[in-house]
């Protein structure tokens, strides 16, 4: 019988499959992973920008470290049941390093595992000043991760950031290099048209992942384009890593203004229209299950 973690990877393979595009919502902690699952959505980005802005307080520029990442990685996995594929950066050192970061995701139940051709210390796809290792090195990196994981449906996603330094032939060239050493999925990040992104899935034989940001509202990198659009020139996932991210702050920042009109006018300003309920927190939060737990396991 096969385990949790491997039974999840099994479907996220079988996802990454399909004719239809796959949709994975950034998640960077309990609550969103849970939101993504209770909203339907079959599967979950881990967003490493995600989890260094919200558990550290910082940009996405390589300050968050491993062990961060994964106790985080770790605590979404247990508080949900679809694949959640893990950003694991530049797999925090070199060839050797990533061989034992593999391991380390593998073991901590995520379908699959990110590994980025950017220089340490990394920055956001989206950002000025990125910089790329050797296509050599970059592939002997993922060489090592597909080599390390005991579990073949463990997915290794394969990203390029060349495109700022080096333009879409080389994005294409690292891409398909990355496939013949064994990467399952090929992610190009921050290109920048709907045409690049054809070019790359006509020059490609593995399955290519998009990065769609926000994916409601535009930025000025790669420009907003619908799932649908994605699909039809054959996409086969797209990952929308900013998204609840941005949402989340926005209503915070609208909550908090409230809040201090509130004390500022010393008046009463009702808005449950902005904020979840009790109820609704802990229904989402499990607690159906803690207190069927409670009541197994209760005593006089």
């Amino acid at each position: 019988m096969d385990s949790a973690a491997t039974t999840k990877r099994k479907q996220y393979k079988k996802l990454l499959e399909s004719k239809d595009i796959l949709i994975g919502p950034g998640v960077y902690d309990g609550f969103s992973a849970r939101l993504v699952e209770h909203l339907g959505f079959e599967s979950g980005f881990i967003s490493g920008a995600g989890l260094s802005e919200s558990a550290l307080g910082m940009s996405d520029v390589g300050v968050m470290g491993l062990e961060e990442n994964l106790s985080r990685s770790r605590a979404m996995v247990n508080c949900t049941t679809i694949p959640l594929q893990a950003d694991a950066d530049t797999g925090y050192g070199n060839a050797v390093n990533v061989h034992f970061t593999v391991k380390q995701f593998e073991q901590s139940g995520v379908s699959g595992i990110m590994i980025e051709d950017q220089v340490w210390p990394k920055r956001c796809g989206h950002m000025k000043g990125k910089n790329v290792i050797s296509r050599e090195e970059a592939t002997q990196k993922i060489r090592s991760a597909v080599e390390a994981r005991e579990d073949p449906n463990f997915v290794i996603m394969s990203r390029t950031d060349s495109f700022a330094t080096d333009g879409i032939d080389e994005v294409i060239n690292r891409l398909k290099a990355f496939e013949s050493v064994g990467s399952d999925l090929l992610f190009a990040d921050a290109l920048l048209s709907l045409k690049d992104m054809e070019k790359v899935v006509n020059n490609i034989s593995k399955p290519l992942a998009i990065n769609m940001g926000f994916g409601i509202r535009s930025r000025s990198t790669t420009p907003l384009i619908s799932a649908q659009e994605l699909e039809n020139i054959g996409i086969s996932a797209v990952i929308y890593p900013r998204l609840l991210t941005g949402a989340a702050l926005t209503g915070m920042k609208t909550a908090l203004g409230i809040l201090k009109e509130s004390i500022q006018t010393k008046s009463l300003i009702e808005r449950p229209d902005l904020v979840s309920s009790f109820e609704e927190i802990n229904s989402l939060t499990g607690i159906d299950m803690l207190n069927e737990l409670e009541e197994r396991y209760a005593h006089n």
